[in-house]
């Protein structure tokens, strides 16, 4: 029997061997004697050609069978495509069906996201989908390639948590046996914050959940988050951190995963140019270049897309936000020394209008300074004591940040809706399939 191989795996060296795939019919068109079937495994996709007078009489009506989505093993000669350098076929010896597929619903006409959605299950199988996929994958395995170099030791924080870091308003709640109520979370950040005294510099990856009645391009109910926290880091050498990092991954997705890209007409040259280092504007700045821009923003406003848009308009490059009033920003952010009214937080935007893909920040080391940015913020200190305890034993200066890794798969494949880059997308009208 000729070896099992995977379609990913087929390249020059395997011209004239023959070889066993096993995966699905994407495609199939015929031509009187001749049929083509391009063929899908998982790890990519391959053109079959089925000829009658290889197959013989019995070959040839198994063949006729085949339907889109027919599942099937087949031997073949690998051969390069005549006219298309580095594209190979295989030529079809001969074909075992395992299962021939019903009428697939999902026809080469244009569907509605509505209907698409309905058929996220199916959806999945279409080449686009299986690009954005491949490479929401090489992100996540970059993402801790990038993290384990550098020293970074993963923690599982808890996703059911007895109340909020920042107001419960966009939490779903339930009810927690006998010990009242209890949220899912929208981030293990706090939690992260008391693993950094044993380790150092750690990491969480991981779904978040927040009830938030949005139906915007770029919001999902559900969605993965990575979280970072690193002790004896200050505010501008986290930014180079995060810098780093988000240069790693686009690059590691543009040496591993250019089909990918290719398929969904991406723009590489653009990506190529995200290397450090990305711009910085303080949050001043940026106001006042927004609204030379024609923004009716003003000092105190949190941005909106149309802002995030705006500020990136000039640039080929991921820009950071730093230094915002400390009234927008979470309470456990440092103040900026030079001036108390404002916390050194950043936010990093994203180019050609996908938004805020990081959010980081100092973190407040002082007890005595968190405890009031805590009371001032309302939250209930029976359930964060243990917080404030990491001020009391060995504090440390310490940054963190988190990335919406939705957002980045947004980003880097150029979807125009978030919905396509998660498996089954959860939106305040969708909860199936």
């Amino acid at each position: 029997m000729a070896s099992l191989t995977l379609i990913k795996k087929i390249q020059k060296e395997t011209v004239g061997q023959t070889v066993t795939l096993r995966g699905w019919a994407h495609n199939i068109r015929s031509s009187g004697s001749i049929i083509f079937i391009e063929i899908r495994d998982g790890s990519g996709f391959i053109q079959g050609i089925i000829e009658k007078k290889q197959l013989g009489k019995k070959g040839w009506a198994e063949a006729e069978k085949i339907t889109r989505e027919t599942s099937l093993e087949i031997e073949g000669l690998i051969q390069e495509h005549p006219r298309q350098k580095g594209v190979f076929e295989a030529q079809i010896k001969k074909i075992s069906l395992k299962q021939v597929a019903d009428e697939y619903p999902i026809g080469k006409k244009n569907h509605g996201p509505d209907f698409l959605l309905d058929h996220r299950h199916l959806w999945l199988r279409d080449q686009k989908q299986w690009a954005i996929q491949s490479i929401r994958q090489e992100i996540i395995k970059s993402t801790y390639q990038f993290l384990w170099q550098n020293d970074f030791t993963k923690i599982d924080s808890p996703i059911l948590t007895p109340t909020a870091c920042e107001g419960t308003t966009t939490l779903f709640e339930l009810e927690y046996f006998n010990l009242g109520k209890a949220y899912l979370s929208q981030s293990g950040q706090l939690y992260l914050e008391a693993a950094i005294a044993a380790h150092n510099k750690v990491f969480d990856f991981g779904p978040t959940f927040r009830a938030e009645k949005s139906k915007t391009r770029k919001h999902l109910i559900e969605f993965w988050m990575m979280d970072a926290e690193m002790a004896f880091v200050e505010h501008q050498e986290s930014m180079n951190i995060q810098e780093k990092l988000i240069s790693f991954i686009v690059q590691r997705v543009l040496k591993n995963k250019g089909p990918e890209l290719d398929l969904l007409a991406r723009n590489k040259e653009k990506l190529e140019k995200t290397k450090p280092p990305f711009s910085r504007l303080t949050y001043q700045e940026a106001i006042q270049k927004l609204q030379k821009m024609g923004s009716k923003i003003k000092f105190g406003d949190d941005f909106g897309a149309e802002d995030e848009t705006l500020i990136t308009a000039d640039s080929e490059i991921p820009v950071f936000i730093e230094k915002w009033p400390e009234k927008i920003k979470a309470f456990y952010m440092k103040s900026d020394p030079q001036n108390n009214k404002l916390v050194l937080g950043a936010d990093l935007i994203a180019p050609e209008g996908y938004g805020e893909i990081i959010g980081g920040s100092q973190r407040e080391d002082d007890y005595q300074i968190l405890k009031k940015k805590m009371k001032a913020a309302k939250i209930p200190l029976q359930y964060f004591q243990w917080y404030l305890d990491l001020r009391k034993y060995g504090s440390a200066p310490h940054s963190g940040f988190g990335y919406g890794l939705e957002r980045i798969v947004a980003w880097i494949c150029g979807c125009q809706h978030i919905r396509e880059t998660i498996p089954f997308p959860r939106l305040i009208n969708r909860l199936t399939p």
